[in-house]
């Protein structure tokens, strides 16, 4: 991880996933974090979490330095089964990295809207729409990644809520526990803008 004047968040290649219950978008910006670009769609396997351990082995290749996993709320800011997954997710991420040995930040950022601008953006690129389920997913992982790394820069800090895997004494990597901390106590972090890393 490295770190410019002023700036207190890793930088580098980042990671973006958008989690649904049958796939799983992944996008991926380059090392000075200009443009985050879709990179691939995966099955969501909830039973033997193969595509948790395929986006680890990504971040590995690449030498990611951070995560941003998509935080789903409704538009007045409530989470609900959706934004539990999400975060459920995230601590599977967490996990893995954890049991790999790699010491790669994830963190949640609101994700409002980033599926309904993919389709938009999608559509105006005259993509039909029944062509879209096989790509709205990495294309709304990259809204959400060059959401997160456009606020990094304009705030100069870290942002959204970083999952950390809680271990209780006996039970495997896997079976970690997660949560999600609020970078600010006491701070809503209804928008990403509004998170910070401890």
């Amino acid at each position: 991880m490295t770190e410019s004047a002023g700036a207190v968040y890793p930088q580098g290649i980042k990671l973006g996933v958008d989690v649904g219950t049958v796939r799983v978008g992944v996008a991926l910006c380059d090392r000075d974090e200009i443009l985050a670009t879709p990179h691939k769609t995966l099955d969501r396997n909830a039973k033997k979490n193969s595509d948790v351990r395929v986006i680890a082995s990504l971040a590995g290749e690449l030498g990611a330095v951070q995560v941003f996993v998509g935080l789903p709320r409704t538009m007045k800011g409530e989470e609900h089964a959706s934004a539990r997954m999400a975060t459920d997710y995230a601590g599977l991420l967490v996990a893995e990295f954890v049991a790999r040995g790699m010491d790669v930040p994830v963190n949640l950022v609101d994700e409002r809207l980033s599926s309904v601008t993919a389709h938009r953006n999608l559509h105006e690129a005259g993509m039909s729409s029944r062509n879209h389920r096989k790509v709205v997913d990495q294309v709304a992982a990259a809204g959400i990644l060059q959401h997160a790394i456009d606020m990094q820069k304009a705030r100069g800090t870290d942002v959204g809520s970083r999952v950390r895997a809680l271990f209780q004494p006996g039970l495997p990597g896997d079976a970690a526990a997660s949560s999600a901390e609020q970078a600010v106590p006491g701070q809503d972090t209804q928008s990403s803008e509004d998170g910070r890393l401890q």
